[in-house]
């Protein structure tokens, strides 16, 4: 075999590996979407998880972070989707990241 093929062979798993790492890397800036939150979202919910006592009609985002239900696919679609009485936000995709991984920062807590 030539020298250029052995190398792409045994360079192969190694990029597979790191393909794989790369593609389970959590999107989104959990600090940025805080920062997010903050400005669009605390008007209805509370966003962080000071033992402040949110309204019955809208859940905080710690409660939300715990539902069983709650994944990263299903707040992605909810945050970028307009629904119900919740203002028609125009997010762009990276801060529509950020607050998804902010929410899910949350849970456990």
């Amino acid at each position: 075999m030539h020298r250029a093929t052995l190398a792409i062979l045994a360079a192969a798993p190694a990029l597979l590996v790191a393909g794989a790492a790369f593609a389970q890397a959590p999107a989104g800036d959990p600090m940025a979407g805080l920062g997010i939150a903050r400005i669009w979202c605390s008007n209805c919910h509370v966003v962080d998880t000071a033992p402040v006592q949110a309204g019955d009609a809208v859940p905080s985002f710690p409660a939300i972070a715990n539902l069983p239900s709650t994944t990263r696919a299903g707040l992605r679609a909810f945050v970028v989707t307009p629904h119900g009485r919740m203002p028609n936000f125009q997010l762009t995709t990276g801060q529509a990241d950020d607050v998804v991984a902010y929410i899910l920062s949350l849970k456990g807590r």
